[in-house]
């Protein structure tokens, strides 16, 4: 359980617990949120997978915004999972989420029981490894490296996740995720070489930069 050290982060309609060894939810991805938030307007009773899910920022926020919605929630290790569930059930919502931990869709899928969900959002790690050995090596002090490293471009988990979707996305849902300043034609190049994927459309943080991408699932591999 989440003990009382921990601190509580606001994230669009919601407040959440994250402490020493999660990733706590930043203001600029609430962004992603209300984009998907916006994507889901036109699906009645929709199914969404919150990937690298982190503290469960995104899946509880949707799960907040839409009664009527199934979230399901992942990640990697078992204290971000932990988390996750603990707000969960401090927020009312345990009985519409379901949360599995495992290495990318390994923890939705037996979660899924074969059918397929109307969005995956994901706030992936975008920080190269050589970033983080340097300038954004603070980054590590309270947070997990799990959650920031991309690999060496610091799209590996990006690529991984555009390749990896279609598993349990059905045609005509949508994938939305973030991405790090500047990295948006790396990931426009992603979704155009894997071939699934319809037109890619770019949301602007306040400034003006392009940080979320989103597009349809139009072929199935």
């Amino acid at each position: 359980m989440i003990n009382n050290s921990d601190n509580f982060h606001k994230f669009l309609s919601i407040s959440l617990l994250a402490g020493p060894g999660v990733l706590r939810p930043r203001a600029e991805t609430e962004l992603l949120g209300r984009v998907c938030i916006g994507l889901l307007a036109g699906f009645a009773a929709p199914r969404v997978v919150d990937m690298c899910c982190g503290s469960g920022n995104l899946g509880l926020a949707i799960a907040h915004e839409r009664p009527d919605a199934r979230v399901f929630l992942s990640d990697l290790t078992a204290e971000t999972v932990g988390h996750a569930r603990d707000n969960a059930k401090r927020l009312g919502l345990e009985e519409r989420v379901a949360i599995g931990q495992g290495d990318m869709f390994s923890g939705v899928e037996p979660l899924l029981s074969g059918e397929k969900v109307d969005l995956v959002v994901c706030n992936p790690p975008y920080i190269s490894t050589g970033k983080l050995a340097g300038e954004a090596a603070h980054l590590l002090v309270n947070e997990p490296r799990e959650a920031f490293d991309g690999g060496a471009y610091g799209i590996s988990i990006h690529q991984r996740l555009i390749t990896d979707t279609p598993s349990v996305l059905r045609p005509g849902g949508w994938l939305a995720f973030e991405f790090g300043l500047g990295q948006d034609r790396q990931v426009a190049m992603l979704l155009r070489r894997d071939g699934h994927y319809g037109e890619i459309q770019f949301s602007n943080d306040a400034l003006g930069n392009p940080r979320v991408a989103c597009a349809q699932l139009t072929a199935v591999p």
